[in-house]
């Protein structure tokens, strides 16, 4: 029996009324909704489809991996979802407002941790709270006080409880992995938006944060969106896998992990874990011939 289960996913409009229960009330709206949402880049001969459109659907304090060959457009949509692109059709949603009218606290971690040299690990992780409101309002009061016990208890969860005062220069590629996830944490972001962010690590490292990542998750709770090559860290951490066609992309495919949560790193070596990663890279050599 396989792990994978397929979700349905009716078509949805932006103009459908706030949605209610059995008991007239009023629910929260999905955190991510992409409704037929395409990317074009250039004109004329120069013309471009990154994305075709696209219909997503992410509940509040869902994980959903995002799989398929690679230029299809898994980080387009981080990019729109981020508001760092507009759709060129369609529309993206968040808490049921457009992305661009809606001021939406965001974490992000890439492949890359991108870490200011010349500042401490504990300065870095620090930065959103000195940007992202409310917290700027009090940085210059909180930040050698609870600001700084806040970043020393998020640097102690993942085991770098005594590298706060290091640079990043003086740590290795999976402490400073574990570094950026604090970062991309500290300031309680409603979505947490993941660009290979292990990519660049050797198999043991990205097991061993596979699994910090699944605590700050479990932990936290927030909406997360992964993209990811790895189909072991997409079944390993997600609740959800999307896998994409080739360009231009558009999401074929949304199943349900069924695996409990916590999940052991030994599960990845299990028969019915290898039978749907198989399965998962199976359709992906299929849409891209």
């Amino acid at each position: 029996m396989s792990i994978l289960e397929t979700i349905p996913t009716p078509a949805r409009s932006a103009a459908q009324a706030q949605p209610t229960g059995h008991d007239g009330a009023v629910h929260p709206r999905p955190a991510i909704e992409l409704i037929e949402a395409s990317v074009v880049f250039g004109t004329g001969e120069k013309t471009v489809t990154a994305l075709s459109p696209t219909t997503l659907r992410m509940e509040r304090g869902d994980f959903v991996a995002l799989v398929g060959p690679s230029g299809c457009g898994k980080s387009t949509i981080l990019r729109l979802v981020s508001n760092l692109i507009r759709p060129s059709s369609g529309e993206v949603l968040l808490g049921g407002r457009e992305a661009a009218a809606k001021a939406v606290r965001i974490g992000m971690a890439f492949q890359n941790p991108t870490m200011l040299p010349w500042l401490t690990i504990e300065k870095n992780v620090m930065l959103p709270l000195k940007i992202v409101e409310p917290f700027k309002q009090s940085f210059q009061r909180d930040r050698k006080g609870a600001y700084r016990d806040r970043v020393h208890a998020l640097l102690a969860q993942v085991g770098l409880k005594d590298f706060a005062g290091h640079f990043p220069w003086q740590l290795s590629g999976g402490m400073l992995q574990r570094a950026n996830l604090c970062r991309a944490l500290i300031h309680e972001p409603d979505l947490l938006l993941l660009d290979e962010p292990f990519g660049a690590l050797d198999q043991f490292t990205r097991e061993e944060l596979w699994q910090t990542l699944q605590e700050l998750y479990l932990d936290r709770k927030p909406t997360v969106l992964l993209v990811t090559h790895d189909l072991r860290e997409a079944g390993y951490l997600a609740r959800r896998i999307c896998v994409m066609s080739a360009r231009p992309g558009r999401v074929i495919s949304d199943r349900a992990v069924d695996i409990p949560q916590p999940r052991d790193i030994g599960i990845i070596y299990t028969p019915e874990f290898v039978e749907m990663t198989q399965g998962l890279r199976e359709l992906i050599a299929q849409i891209r011939k």
